[in-house]
């Protein structure tokens, strides 16, 4: 009787420390996905003669948004960027792009680098990356458009790239460097004890990598230990089974943080860039 009454205190307490640990996850995600990384208002972002930065204004926030300008540009390279950092991190390595002869925008998410605001659910995120691409969309009518994200950014690069196909206007190339299937199925191998109902950003790539039109480019490290390489390959196959063209680049030995640095890398995208 007493060995019952401690089992049965033993799993109510295991129940509530557990049921605790849920609601935590539910209500405090953002601090597990997003790691941001501010910067001060007078920190430039990149001191080179072509770029200018700026703000967009959003319901409840300014966006600081990166801009690349070139003379007469080919097109527009539109990038969605990781979970951590800043504009500064990422609006780096250009001359490959004034290589091609093209533009690139890139802009800070919520709370990242000198944007205002905090990120609060996924269809936020959805209307920022809406907002600063209709800032930009008129400018780059008639030309080649570009649309990129690499990690986290990749499944928010998704749903504008299909809406553009959607509506007859596919980009001329859709970029995902290390990209998921859904946020939902990574979180499902990399926390398996924990509902997938908790997850509140489920971003899933792969139901809009089903409606893309126009090339593909997947690349993606074969070492990535965060984001596993069987994603791109499942993201590859899926839209195969589609009207889109869809390539996958796997980058010997690289890992999750380092893909981009390896010149498989860079020489791929050249390539790429280069046949639009």
């Amino acid at each position: 009787m007493v060995y019952a009454l401690f089992s049965a205190s033993v799993l109510l307490a295991i129940g509530a420390i557990y049921a605790g640990a849920i609601g935590w996850l539910y209500f405090r995600q953002e601090r597990l996905l997003f790691e941001p990384d501010p910067l001060q208002p007078d920190d430039p972002i990149c001191p080179d003669p072509d770029t200018r930065e700026f703000f967009i204004d959003v319901p409840g926030a300014r966006l600081s948004v990166a801009h690349m300008v070139r003379p007469n540009p080919r097109g527009v390279f539109f990038f969605l960027h990781g979970n951590s950092g800043n504009l500064k991190k990422w609006f780096v390595e250009l001359d490959a792009f004034r290589q091609a002869n093209f533009d690139v925008v890139m802009f800070d998410y919520r709370g990242f680098g000198k944007s205002s605001g905090q990120i609060e659910s996924e269809e936020q995120l959805h209307a920022d990356v809406a907002a600063v691409w209709e800032h930009f969309a008129a400018r780059y009518e008639g030309k080649r458009v570009v649309i990129s994200g690499q990690s986290l950014g990749t499944g928010l690069a998704a749903g504008p790239a299909a809406k553009l196909s959607s509506a007859g206007h596919a980009p001329d190339l859709t970029l995902l460097v290390s990209p998921y299937s859904s946020m939902r199925a990574l979180a499902a191998e990399l926390y398996p004890w924990v509902p997938t109902q908790v997850l509140r950003y489920p971003l899933h790539t792969l139901e809009h990598a089903a409606k893309l039109l126009g090339p593909v480019m997947l690349i993606h490290g074969d070492k990535d230990e965060l984001i596993p390489i069987h994603h791109s390959e499942q993201l590859c196959t899926e839209m195969g089974k589609g009207k889109c063209k869809a390539e996958l680049l796997r980058v010997t030995g690289a890992g999750h943080s380092d893909v981009h640095q390896f010149p498989t890398v860079r020489k791929a995208l050249l390539a790429a860039l280069g046949r639009l």
